[in-house]
C-alpha cells in the first residue's frame, strides 16, 4: 500500500475520469433510491399480510407485579415471561412458561395461591385459564392438584372439568369435575371417584404453619390418577 504524505497533492484526475465520475454518482444515487423504494414496498406488503393480533403488543420477563381490581390490590403475580395480546380478536395475557399467583382480600391478606405450568387471562371475559401441573392451597391448608382450572372473576367462581385431587387434614378426595368459590373454601366435586384417609404428613408445628397460605412444592402432591377405582360412594356431606 502506498502512503501519500499530507503535503503531497493528489494527482489531478483526467478528463475521462471526471466524466466517468459524473455518470457514476447519479447512477449510484438512483440505484440506492430504487433499492429503498423496493425494500419499503416489500416491507409494506409483508406487514399487510400479517394478522396484527398474532404478535404480542408487550413482552415482559422476570415478572413480579401487583394487579388491582375495584380500587383494591387483589393479586401478586410472578412469572418468567408475560405476553400481552391487546390487538388480538380476543385480547388476552399469556404466561407460557408458568405462573405463581397470590390473591389478596380487602385487608391485603392472602386468600389463596395458585401455581401452573402455563396460564392465560382473557381481558373482556375476566377469565383465567390455568393449564399443566396446577397446584393450589387455600387458607385452611387444603391442597388441590389438577391439570386444568378456570377462574371466572365475573361470576366469582373457580371450576374444572378435569380430574381433581384434594388433600385435607382429615381425608383425601378425588373425582372428575370441580366447583368452588374464589377463596377455595367452599367447593364440590361433581363426580367423586374416591375418598381416602390423608397420610399423616403434619406434626403440631406443621399444622400451625399450614394456616399460612404458602404455595405447595410442585412435587408435594401425587400426579392425578383418573383411572384409580373408587373406594366407596361418598355421603352428601363429604362431597
Amino acid at each position: 500500500m502506498t502512503v501519500i504524505p499530507d503535503n503531497d497533492p493528489l494527482p489531478a484526475a483526467s478528463s475521462h475520469s471526471r466524466i466517468g465520475g459524473q455518470h457514476l454518482l447519479p447512477a449510484l444515487a438512483l440505484g440506492a433510491v430504487a433499492l429503498l423504494i423496493g425494500c419499503s414496498q416489500e416491507k409494506a406488503d409483508t406487514i399487510e399480510s400479517v394478522e396484527p393480533g398474532s404478535f404480542p403488543t408487550m413482552r415482559t420477563v422476570n415478572v413480579s407485579t401487583l394487579v388491582s381490581d375495584s380500587g383494591y390490590t387483589r393479586y401478586h403475580i410472578t412469572a418468567p415471561e408475560w405476553l400481552m395480546y391487546d390487538e388480538a380478536k380476543e385480547p388476552h395475557w399469556d404466561f407460557p412458561d408458568g405462573i405463581d399467583m397470590e390473591r389478596y382480600d380487602d385487608n391485603r391478606e392472602v386468600e389463596a395461591t395458585f401455581r401452573a405450568d402455563s396460564a392465560k387471562y382473557f381481558n373482556v371475559k375476566r377469565m383465567w385459564r390455568f393449564d399443566g401441573n396446577v397446584r393450589m392451597r387455600n387458607t385452611a391448608g387444603d391442597r388441590f392438584a389438577t391439570e386444568q382450572l378456570f377462574w371466572d372473576q365475573q361470576q366469582g367462581k373457580v371450576y374444572s372439568d378435569s380430574f381433581i385431587h384434594i388433600e385435607r387434614t382429615d381425608r383425601t378426595l378425588e373425582g372428575m369435575g370441580f366447583e368452588s368459590n374464589e377463596q377455595m373454601t367452599e367447593y364440590t366435586i361433581l363426580d367423586v371417584k374416591g375418598i381416602f384417609p390423608t397420610p399423616e404428613r403434619r406434626d403440631s408445628a406443621s399444622r400451625a404453619a399450614a394456616a399460612q397460605p404458602v404455595p405447595a412444592p410442585a412435587d408435594s402432591l401425587p400426579a392425578p390418577t383418573p383411572d384409580e377405582p373408587a373406594s366407596r360412594k361418598p355421603t352428601p356431606a363429604e362431597s
